[in-house]
């Protein structure tokens, strides 16, 4: 498993913004675009290149705090 595999991710639309947001609170604000696929991708890029970021200058990556909604029984 990629260290980034254990960060979530994930697409929304936002009215306010017009666009397509991409967001991975655990480790960046986030990123936009017109087309969802193309922001998940630049996402994934995003987020591996900030992990990269992280272990060049020895520091510990955060742990990661925000997760999918478990089904509710």
């Amino acid at each position: 498993m990629k260290a980034s595999d254990r960060y979530h991710k994930w697409v929304e639309w936002s009215e306010e913004d017009n666009a397509y947001l991409g967001k991975c609170p655990d480790l960046i604000t986030g990123i936009h675009g017109d087309d969802p696929v193309r922001v998940y991708h630049d996402l994934c890029e995003v987020v591996d290149q900030v992990i990269q970021h992280f272990e060049s200058e020895g520091r510990t990556l955060p742990a990661p705090r925000v997760r999918p909604m478990q089904e509710v029984a």
